[in-house]
């Protein structure tokens, strides 16, 4: 019997997903998990909603809760894997502060969990949490995988593989996610069946390097015609990355308003017109929050009308992997590792890249790529330098290297003076206040 523990189990979308998961398999269904949070209120919620999971599918599981950083090591101890999905700072006050400081300088941003300055700050009080579990891990549970879904995603997932013992893989459902949408978005259904992709690059910027359909035939002469004319005659939500496909010559993984602040190119106070243009939603992940937790609690609340609660198997990775560890029958994956060994040869080895990786009974395996082209990894190294900045911020904590880090960010150097972006990040580290470590 396996022991499953979920850092940050209050946030219910992904406990329910990944838990729920593996409740359905065969090989998981009657492991424990335990349940961490340091928000009771929301630890209740989770646990009552992934106990109704469990007595709909058989209620095999044993469901257990751990409240508050005492009671973090019993949580972690003997586990076998370890899931983190937390949020450090909330909604409320973190994120709001990450859209609303900027905000004051004329920096304008659409999700700010992943890059950018909403990212940077993200990582920095993400960080330090980590380092704490790792800690606990290397003493409780020296033997457990590590699979983050927590964003900023490469910056905690690099820090993870380069400053602790953890064995950590990051994962993010873009990948798999990635091509079935591009082709039924642009009508092309009848082509997923038997598909064949590579997919490499870094987190929310893993490209579609090849698709082919069950002959062998290359797909993108069509997708690349058929983007081109539906960004030209109609307003959708992903037209940002179409405009990828056209200037770039390639699709990747994550959505448009993520992508939109990902880079100099279509939210810039100079041509507003651009927001309109490419349909760009800025301040949308303040929305989504709220709805997010109204979800929750109006899910928590029809409980008291249902005897159990039918979930069924999603296409997030955790639970196959955690199958193919205890099974020794491979698996593949699209994950988060170190470049190591040069998996991407243009890129370098200390970056956080997302490749294909195999899983089984000797572990996570990632696969070398090669090179990609060169426009792509510019494209993504304009990330990585960030990432390296934050990382080396996280761990150094001088504060000159935040100042770094928010000054290679593509988006906010395009929009802002030196001067304001020093100014810009001094008051974000004023409003966090103890959300964050002290700076030298």
């Amino acid at each position: 019997m396996a022991k499953i523990t979920f850092m940050g189990a209050g946030s219910t979308v992904f406990a329910r997903n990944v838990l729920g998961d593996c409740m359905c398999s065969e090989v998981l269904r009657d492991s424990e998990m335990a349940l961490y949070d340091i928000d009771g209120d929301r630890l209740r919620e989770s646990e009552a909603i992934l106990s109704a999971i469990n007595k709909g599918l058989g209620g095999k599981a044993k469901i257990k809760t751990y409240l508050g950083v005492d009671n973090r090591k019993d949580a972690l101890r003997g586990a076998d894997f370890v899931v983190d999905a937390i949020q450090v700072g909330l909604y409320d006050p973190c994120t709001i502060t990450d859209f609303e400081v900027p905000k004051k300088y004329g920096l304008r941003q659409t999700i700010a969990d992943t890059l950018g300055i909403g990212g940077i700050m993200r990582a920095l009080r993400t960080i330090p949490v980590l380092a704490d579990f790792a800690r606990d891990m290397e003493e409780v549970c020296p033997n457990a995988w590590f699979l983050n879904y927590t964003n900023p995603m490469s910056m905690l997932t690099g820090y993870m593989l380069r400053y602790t013992g953890v064995k950590t893989i990051g994962l993010c459902h873009s990948v798999q996610a990635c091509s079935e949408h591009l082709l039924k978005d642009l009508g092309m259904e009848d082509k997923i069946p038997g598909r064949r992709e590579l997919i490499a690059g870094i987190n929310h910027m893993g490209w579609l390097l090849d698709i082919q359909d069950k002959d062998g035939n290359d797909l993108y002469p069509e997708i690349r015609a058929r983007a081109k004319q539906k960004n030209a005659t109609e307003k959708h939500k992903d037209m940002v990355r179409y405009d990828y496909i056209d200037k770039l010559g390639f699709y990747c993984t994550e959505s448009s308003e993520h992508n939109a602040e990902y880079n100099p190119f279509y939210i810039k106070s100079r041509y507003p017109e651009l927001i309109e243009k490419f349909n760009i939603p800025l301040d949308e992940y303040p929305r989504r929050c709220v709805n997010q937790i109204a979800g929750w609690a109006e899910e928590y609340k029809s409980l008291s009308s249902k005897e159990a609660i039918e979930h069924k198997r999603s296409h997030e990775y955790a639970s196959h992997i955690m199958e193919a560890l205890i099974t020794g029958n491979p698996y593949k994956i699209g994950g988060n590792v170190l470049n190591t060994g040069g998996l991407i040869e243009n890129l370098p080895p200390e970056a956080c890249v997302e490749v294909p990786c195999m899983v089984d009974g000797y572990g996570i395996n990632p696969c070398r790529v090669g090179r990609l082209p060169v426009q792509l990894a510019a494209m993504n190294m304009t990330h990585v330098n960030v990432h390296l900045l934050t990382i080396e911020a996280a761990a150094t904590l001088k504060k000159e290297h935040v100042y770094h880090a928010a000054m290679l960010d593509p988006h906010t150097a395009a929009e802002l003076s030196l001067d304001d972006i020093v100014h810009m990040v001094d008051d974000l580290i004023e409003e966090h206040g103890d959300w964050l470590p002290k700076y030298r």
